[in-house]
């Protein structure tokens, strides 16, 4: 009955990792899903549209700046739309603007404002930008803007997009002249469209654009009705046919008028795929030579394991049954030395047990983020919307960071279980929190829209507070009251006396060594994801990344084996 009994259960656990396989693997089995987290827009013929604005970014400072922090053309009342607690920490401050449209209606050169004169701060703000490689970013329907580049992949050409549009550039107006900075007030919009034969409704599936640099001149200002002599339909500066138009030159005094075009294109896109020029796949073959090696390794540990399990121990525990006499077994050799030592209480228990606590705890954190992200939940349409996650589900697993800290505290036979929660629900987070703070208080001295806010800061003290400190309590009550773990051995009551060790044994040589194979695993895709960050990019390859990560555990879980065996051995 107990051998029926445990088939059973072997047979159920199998069903339910193939139901999870199957539902890791059924997102990529289809061309195009929903992505959760924003709903379809249809719009009809002539409705208006408004463009919103986001940050101004830099690759090369990495410090985005609000976009009305440079001279651009102001609505009376700026409003900040809904953001979440993604969103805030990411960066993006998003506003209105006066960027309007009419849907499927064709327009140019319409006129946004006209600055009269650049002030002399203005005039450093624009050339920093630029000096900076700092990029325009805008959003319309939720999708940001994008210059179009064509790159060739295995003789066929793929568009790809590349975020935002620079805010001017550096040229020579002549042969070995001075380089003088030019600012990109011009721009066509080019917003591609997917129609609905039945209701003639349309969505919005692209949002292009195209920057120049225009010296615009009128012959006189109208202010409800400008019109330009250098943008007209007959005289367009990004015609190839019209001739060449002066650059708008960025200096004090100078007068810039703002313009735009939109051109609506028809396109076979539907609305659930419109993502997918955003997330191209720049280098392929790298991800997938990054899971080969991540593979080999995790072979090569295995390896050492199944050495270590089937020759050694084997070996080791055989001769140790066939032993005859009693004075026989007490002449213990090789790891059997340090049995009854195993399992004595470290140094610092305590602060042992805080550690798998909070290890416990970011390992949850980031297996059920995985999950969701390859399930599709957290789509790039909800900006903010993975790092919102990750810090709830954070603050969640809070609860299992007791329990198992708990756990492991009572195991040692301590009893001050209250002081162990308040460290393990204020270490980890205290750190992270007051190196958070420091860096923001530097991104914040230099105006950039990167520092959070003193609202934003409330809120993480809230959840901190509010919600992770109690669940790390409850979960420390429930992991203390429970029966502490048996050990499989006793204790000895005298301390064995280890001998010195040769270097290659001490911690901090086996600390390193234990990290660097983990770190082989995935430090391939770690790159990209951190390219991704500082580069203001979409990862979204997380089904690759969830390979990784299975792979880095497993690594982790064997490089542990390993290490432990051979210290013992050692000792």
């Amino acid at each position: 009955r107990d051998a029926r009994q445990t088939q059973m259960a072997h047979v159920t656990r199998l069903a339910a990792l193939a139901a999870l396989v199957l539902a890791i693997a059924a997102p990529a089995a289809t061309s195009a899903f929903y992505l959760p987290g924003v709903a379809p827009q249809d719009y009809a013929r002539d409705d208006l549209v408004n463009f919103k604005v986001n940050s101004i970014t830099s690759a090369k400072t990495a410090l985005p700046i609000e976009y009305y922090e440079l001279p651009y053309c102001q609505p009376d009342t700026i409003i900040s739309s809904a953001e979440n607690l993604g969103e805030v920490l990411r960066g993006d401050r998003i506003f209105n603007s006066l960027y309007q449209i009419q849907m499927r209606l064709d327009e140019q050169c319409k006129v946004v404002c006209k600055v009269n004169s650049l002030t002399d701060e203005q005039v450093k703000k624009l050339k920093d930008s630029v000096e900076d490689e700092y990029r325009v970013n805008m959003i319309l329907d939720n999708l940001p803007t994008a210059i179009v580049r064509i790159r060739e992949d295995d003789g066929v050409s793929v568009k790809v997009y590349e975020r935002g549009f620079p805010v001017g550039f550096k040229a020579a107006t002549e042969e070995g002249g001075e380089e003088k900075y030019f600012l990109h007030n011009h721009a066509r919009f080019t917003i591609l469209y997917h129609k609905d034969i039945e209701t003639d409704l349309a969505r919005i599936v692209g949002f292009e654009v195209e920057p120049a640099s225009v010296k615009h001149a009128y012959s006189q200002w109208d202010e409800v009705m400008p019109q330009l002599e250098t943008c007209t339909a007959d005289k367009h500066p990004l015609d190839s046919s019209s001739t060449t138009v002066m650059p708008q030159i960025i200096a004090p005094g100078e007068e810039v008028v703002f313009t735009y075009d939109v051109m609506f294109k028809m396109s076979d896109i539907r609305w659930a795929s419109r993502w997918d020029t955003y997330l191209q796949m720049m280098d392929d073959q790298i991800h997938w030579f990054s899971i080969i090696n991540s593979l080999m390794i995790l072979l090569f540990l295995s390896g050492m394991v199944a050495m270590i399990m089937v020759r050694t121990l084997r070996r080791d525990i055989s001769q140790y049954n066939q032993l005859e006499t009693v004075e026989e077994a007490q002449e213990e050799t090789g790891w059997k030395l340090v049995h009854g030592d195993v399992f004595r209480p470290p140094v610092a228990p305590g602060l042992l047990s805080v550690y798998v606590g909070t290890g416990v705890q970011l390992l949850g954190m980031t297996f059920v983020t995985m999950v969701f992200a390859v399930l599709g939940f957290l789509s790039p349409a909800n900006r903010g919307g993975l790092m919102t996650a990750m810090l709830l589900l954070f603050v969640l697993m809070g609860i299992f960071a007791g329990y198992f800290s708990g756990r492991l505290f009572k195991m040692f036979q301590l009893v001050d279980w209250k002081i162990n929660t308040l460290q393990t629900a204020f270490m980890f987070p205290g750190v992270c929190f007051i190196s958070f703070f420091l860096l923001n208080l530097l991104v914040w001295g230099q105006r950039s829209a990167g520092a959070a806010p003193f609202g934003t800061l409330c809120a993480l003290t809230l959840l901190w507070f509010g919600i992770s400190v109690p669940l790390v309590f409850v979960g420390s009550y429930f992991g203390f009251k429970k029966a502490a773990p048996e050990q499989p051995v006793r204790t000895n009551k005298i301390p064995r006396q280890v001998p010195p060790q040769p270097w290659y044994m001490t911690p901090v040589f086996s600390v390193l060594i234990g990290g660097i194979l983990p770190f082989g695993a995935v430090f391939i895709e770690l790159f990209f994801i951190l390219t991704s960050m500082w580069l203001h990019q979409v990862y979204y390859i997380f089904g690759i990344l969830f390979l990784v990560y299975v792979i880095l555990v497993i690594t982790c879980a064997e490089i542990t084996i390993v290490l432990c065996y051979f210290q013992l051995c050692s000792e």
